[in-house]
């Protein structure tokens, strides 16, 4: 049991390093919610730690963010990022892991993408009531500015992290042993 746990924590560790890492990857848009693949990061993260250690994956790279490691999206570290025009997304991460890891539980390919799908509209809803709040916008005009146009990507990217957790995961387990 020791060892498992030991094994959990190192690879939930690993996947906060990868989840900042592959927040650089990113591209600037006009209205200052850039393109990047976190999203495919976070799903990844939960397809392969399951629910409960991916939520602490994250959950670790968010509190890395707001004590002021620069993790986030260009360098960005900081509690004022939590409190951005993009804060509610990184909050909604968790959600996003959340239902990835959950959907390990279930059979067919389908289901699994569509609970993880129910985590991406809960990250999409806390990004669009955040963004609305600070930028002062309706909500419609919020989803149309910081959601919709990154939707499909988002979508896209889940289920590429779904067909690619497998076989990441078979690679790392022979690595072990």
């Amino acid at each position: 049991m020791q060892n498992k746990n030991t094994k959990n924590i190192v690879f939930a560790a690993l996947f906060t390093a990868i989840i900042t890492i592959i927040s650089q990857i990113h591209i600037h848009t006009p209205f200052d919610v850039p393109v990047t693949l976190q999203t495919f990061a976070i799903a990844l993260c939960g397809f392969i730690l399951g629910a409960k250690w991916s939520v602490c994956s994250v959950t670790v790279y968010i509190l890395a963010g707001a004590v002021g490691l620069p993790v986030f999206c260009c360098f960005r570290g900081g509690i004022q990022q939590i409190f951005s025009l993009n804060g509610g997304f990184i909050i909604g991460f968790i959600f996003l892991a959340l239902f990835c890891g959950i959907s390990l539980k279930k059979r067919g390919k389908a289901v699994k993408l569509g609970i993880s799908y129910v985590g991406l509209f809960i990250c999409h809803l806390l990004g669009v009531i955040q963004f609305a709040i600070i930028s002062k916008v309706g909500f419609l005009a919020a989803f149309l500015t910081a959601s919709l146009p990154f939707l499909i990507k988002d979508m896209v990217l889940i289920a590429l992290a779904l067909y690619i957790a497998p076989k990441l995961e078979n690679i790392i387990t022979k690595s072990i042993k």
